[in-house]
């Protein structure tokens, strides 16, 4: 049902149960007209009869608003990296059969997710890096960090003929992202791959083009193995990019990459294994060439948080660690009584992060995500305790 109320120069329509709209002419021309024609033939009755549907619309707009409040408090809106979209869609599916509340995630990219955080129109972003100073100084007011998972990401590349794991040094990795070595079969690949014949062939650069989190993680472990690298271009979300070309999301990453010949590219190690993409062994701190895989991601994030939950781990200090690994965190505001919500919305928020922190973790493994170790659950509870409205705790 569709109505619109003419008052002067302004209208409006009020959308209910998303019922098919009137024909324009009777929205237009039959409501509008009749009440032109009623003034017409009555000099008295006019007003009367527009103060009467101005009133009753008036009490039915109410009615509407709050039966579309009520709905929504039954979706919660979140958005943000890709890099833990697999693991957030299976957590929010189960979450589901029990609670009755939906997730509305959209993976857009860290940068993304902050930005909607930042504009209020999510309930809680969600970012593979932790926040910034600039981007903490638009928001203003203080936000939260909630570790929720731990993850790898992955050199992956496309080399007809070869199907062996290469290994790969930070520096040289660095070295083709800046675009010096641009062939598969230069010296210094070749040194750390002995035995396996690689071709003629031009190493075809591909990088997100979006802002990422899961770019600033691959940026950050560069930024602390190359110098160079470090002085052009430094670790961020989103980067002047030396060489390549760009896809949007891993999804846009990683199909690039399997459909150019002498690709390389950066995705979740999730990605790679679903997509069943070849990714490289990367040689970490201890001079050792690590295989991205659970266990070795789990060891490099085997760490003491800090109690806002803010730390790198990419090229770990552990011997047995995968050098370009990191937390992923989501991000709410602190006071949560803003824009209009309802105490009762925060609290479903937080219920649904403290269930992701706890029952949660048992579907990472599965998904090949590392689960939070115990201490990072106890940062995880108290940040989420941290969380007010109205100046009182909601947990």
């Amino acid at each position: 049902m569709t109505i619109r109320w003419f008052t002067g120069l302004h209208s409006i329509t009020l959308l209910v149960n998303n019922s098919p709209a009137q024909p324009d002419s009777y929205r237009e021309g039959g409501f509008k007209k009749r009440l032109i024609n009623t003034k017409t033939n009555n000099k008295t009755k006019p007003m009367k009869v527009i103060k009467s549907l101005q009133l009753a619309i008036v009490a039915l707009a109410a009615s509407c608003i709050t039966l579309s409040a009520s709905a929504q408090d039954n979706t919660l809106l979140g958005a943000g990296g890709t890099f833990v979209y697999p693991l957030f869609s299976k957590i929010f599916s189960e979450y589901g059969k029990t609670h009755d509340v939906k997730v509305n995630y959209q993976s857009i990219g860290s940068g993304g997710g902050i930005l909607q955080l930042t504009n209020k129109t999510v309930d809680f972003g969600e970012s593979d890096a932790p926040l910034n100073a600039d981007q903490t100084a638009k928001f203003g007011v203080p936000v939260v960090h909630i570790p929720v998972a731990a993850g790898a990401v992955v050199i992956t590349y496309n080399i007809p003929g070869v199907t062996a794991a290469l290994n790969l040094t930070g520096k040289d990795i660095a070295d083709i992202y800046l675009g010096k070595i641009t062939k598969w079969n230069s010296p210094e690949i070749q040194n750390t791959n002995k035995g396996v014949k690689l071709p003629d062939l031009p190493i075809v650069v591909i990088h997100r083009s979006e802002g990422s989190g899961t770019t600033y993680i691959f940026t950050d472990f560069l930024t602390k193995v190359n110098e160079e690298w470090a002085k052009k271009v430094g670790k961020a979300g989103a980067v002047n990019w030396p060489a390549g070309l760009g896809g949007k999301g891993s999804e846009g990453v990683s199909g690039l990459a399997k459909q150019t010949p002498g690709a390389i590219a950066y995705v979740e190690l999730i990605y790679a294994l679903q997509n069943k993409m070849t990714f490289a062994n990367v040689q970490n701190k201890s001079g050792k060439f690590i295989t991205p895989s659970l266990a070795s991601t789990t060891l490099a994030c085997n760490v003491e948080l800090p109690p806002d939950a803010k730390v790198s781990v990419t090229n770990t200090d552990n011997p047995k660690g995968y050098p370009i690994s990191s937390f992923t965190w989501a991000l709410v505001y602190k006071e949560q009584n803003y824009s209009g919500r309802s105490a009762a919305r925060a609290k479903q928020v937080l219920e649904l992060l403290w269930y992701v922190v706890h029952e949660g973790q048992k579907f990472s493994e599965p998904l090949n995500y590392a689960p939070l170790s115990k201490s990072a659950v106890k940062v995880a509870e108290k940040n989420l305790k941290s969380v007010t409205f109205e100046g009182k705790a909601i947990l």
